[in-house]
């Protein structure tokens, strides 16, 4: 259930300013997406799995403080992210 890291590593690339920026809130933003679309396939498939049910939870929940975070800080990208990694508000 954990990113590779080639996946890791290309989201890097394209929403961070360098291949090291793992801080940045649109790079944190974008891995958790990613995350989140593999944890709901696996529910799907399992639904019984407690522990990977409360880890999407826990995720989306992350997820959502940081979008609140960035809408703050910077409007017109938190919009070209969302349109980016096809979220709705």
């Amino acid at each position: 259930m954990a990113l590779t890291k080639e996946t890791t590593s290309s989201l890097v690339s394209k929403f961070g300013a360098n291949d090291k920026d793992t801080g940045n809130a649109k790079v944190q933003i974008a891995l958790l997406t990613e995350r989140i679309k593999e944890l709901t396939a696996h529910c799907k498939q399992f639904p019984k799995d407690a522990t990977a049910s409360r880890a999407l939870l826990k995720d989306v929940g992350q997820r959502r403080r940081l979008m609140k975070y960035y809408q703050r800080k910077d409007l017109t990208g938190y919009r070209q992210l969302i349109k980016d990694l096809g979220l709705r508000k």
